[in-house]
């Protein structure tokens, strides 16, 4: 181990604390600038068009929740999620409703219920700025700034009414703080133990937004990597490690008061025994898998989130990122390098062999990455830089060309994909063509139910019955579209197959197959759809009214598995 603490890292954010910057980093007025920017870029692409994608299954547990908030008071109902998310929502689609009253430009359900979460992905951009900044300089805290803003990948997960993103802005806002108590103390601040605590309370709004306490081990081997360095002056002791857990404990009650209910403690049992997952597969490249962490290596392949990252991040910004990887964790770049390492550690190791995924968990890891391909960036325009020999009135013009060419390609992989930014998929992955194709679920996602309930609401008879794979999710839309009388079932039940006849309709929706309804897709692939509906041009869903002849054979196979 080092015997020497951070000495650049543990300095002020200065230009003079890392004196080898780029020309946008040591000029503070244009580092504001450029993160203002990326703030209004970042909120922009967040919020545009909030609304044009259907609710998921997900999200309307989440509504329902809300929706049980505003009418009984505060439940257990989806307490196997703690309380923040749902509190944010329940005041944003309030305030959504009040606004609609009074305005021409109404806001949709959908929106009201995203729009915290694009809010708190949108700050995550100035922590992550501030975070990198403090370990690795401004230079590098500016480029992973804007790459977070404006990468696709990144935008989707904080278009989406779950708690990951949540998740990322309190965990950079505990390592920030974190950070800067160590920054304090090495400096002799007698007030950098108030920064510590403040770092009990951001975890504790990471707690109060998903159960992840395991993530707290990031924060403690970071400290203990320098607990016995001669030079080191960041001692937490006892009392204060209790203060820590007393003031987060505290804090995580007040924002998480559902954790004292009863049923919300059923709820999670639940949860935990795995007896809520209502799917028994996932589909990954075309192959469907068991998907449960008790599954570990005979679930969802080990491969799942490389092939991610690797199909889903814009090019430059991939192959920064392979540059970066050896770069950021050379000793040169600090001790601060150590909090990447555990970042790294504590995410991958476990979700590499966890047999049950899904592309929202890597929404934890994206500012590392940001971090990492904003360090291969920055070497990168160094040594070009020192490659061209250029002047030094024509170096900064130069450099400002070169960072904005490395954050162009992710801007307009955003602009030309929005607002489906799910299905971004590069050329590596095999662009536009292959969209929807690695992480079907996910890259869908539900989106185009609204759509396809509107198509089957128009053409449907009184009555029919409508057979797929989130019934609750199509009630919700038949309601709005009027068509209250349609009945929704269970494609994966053979019972409700069963009783299918001519003029009923089955929803065969992509990222919705799974092993307990493939025999009955299988028969529908051989005969024309009735329709298919596309989501941003690519096909998302296709929908069959049933004749005697198709209707018969799924009877005779559904009573065949009953």
């Amino acid at each position: 181990m080092a015997t020497s603490i951070l000495p650049p890292q543990t300095a002020d954010i200065t230009p003079e604390a890392f004196p080898d910057q780029l020309s946008l980093a040591r000029n503070r007025r244009a580092a504001i600038i450029l993160i203002t920017l990326f703030l209004a870029t970042g909120f922009f692409l967040r919020v545009c068009n909030l609304g044009s994608e259907s609710l998921s299954e997900d999200e309307l547990n989440k509504l329902q929740t809300v929706e049980e908030y505003r009418t009984n008071g505060l439940s257990g109902k989806n307490g196997e999620h703690p309380f923040l998310m749902k509190g944010l929502q329940t005041v944003s689609t309030t305030g959504a409703e009040k606004w609609n009253s009074v305005s021409t430009a109404p806001v949709s359900t959908e929106a009201a219920l995203r729009f915290p979460i694009a809010l708190f992905g949108t700050f995550s951009i100035l922590l992550i700025f501030l975070l990198a900044s403090s370990l690795f300089g401004r230079s590098i805290g500016i480029i992973a700034a804007g790459l977070l803003a404006v990468e696709p990948m990144v935008i989707g997960f904080d278009r989406i009414a779950k708690e990951d993103t949540l998740v990322v802005f309190f965990f950079l806002l505990t390592q920030l703080l974190w950070v800067r108590s160590q920054v304090k103390a090495q400096h002799g601040d007698s007030g950098w133990v108030w920064y510590a605590w403040g770092s009990g309370v951001a975890f504790a709004g990471l707690m109060a937004s998903k159960y992840y306490p395991h993530l707290l081990a990031i924060t403690g081997a970071y400290y203990n990597v320098f607990k016995h360095v001669p030079a080191n002056r960041w001692h937490m002791q006892a009392k204060r490690w209790l203060i820590f857990f007393v003031v987060m404990g505290v804090t995580f009650l007040i924002l998480n008061p559902t954790i004292l209910l009863p049923e919300t403690w059923r709820e999670m049992m639940k949860f935990s025994s795995e007896n809520r997952i209502g799917h028994d597969s996932y589909e990954f490249m075309g192959s469907l898998y068991r998907n449960q962490m008790s599954a570990w290596l005979a679930g969802v392949p080990w491969t799942f989130y490389y092939v991610f990252i690797a199909v889903k991040t814009s090019l430059p910004t991939l192959v920064f990122l392979l540059i970066g990887i050896p770069l950021a964790f050379r000793k040169k770049m600090g001790d601060g390098r150590f909090l990447l390492f555990f970042w790294a550690f504590m995410w991958f190791l476990p979700f590499t062999f966890l047999g049950g995924k899904f592309t929202r968990y890597f929404a934890f890891v994206t500012p590392l990455l940001c971090i990492v391909a904003a360090t291969g960036a920055y070497y990168s325009v160094k040594w070009l830089i020192g490659k061209l020999r250029a002047e030094d009135n024509v170096r900064p013009v130069l450099e400002y060309a070169m960072v904005a060419a490395i954050l162009a390609a992710p801007l307009i992989n955003s602009a030309g994909g929005s607002p489906h930014f799910r299905l971004f998929t590069n050329t590596l992955g095999g662009g536009a063509s292959s969209s929807g194709s690695y992480f079907p679920h996910d890259e869908f996602y539900d989106a185009s139910t609204e759509m396809v309930v509107d198509e089957i609401a128009r053409i449907a008879g009184p009555g029919a019955v409508v057979a797929n794979e989130t019934p609750g999710l199509f009630d919700h839309y038949f309601k709005q579209a009027g068509r209250t009388d349609l009945i929704s079932v269970s494609l994966s039940d053979p019972k409700a197959v069963s009783k299918l006849t001519a003029g009923d309709v089955i929803v065969a929706a992509r990222g919705r197959r799974y092993f307990s309804n493939t025999p009955f897709l299988d028969i529908l692939s051989t005969i024309q759809p009735t329709a298919v509906v596309d989501l941003g041009g690519v096909p998302a869903a296709s929908f069959y009214l049933l004749d005697d002849a198709t209707a018969a054979a799924l009877r005779k196979l559904a009573n065949a598995q009953s």
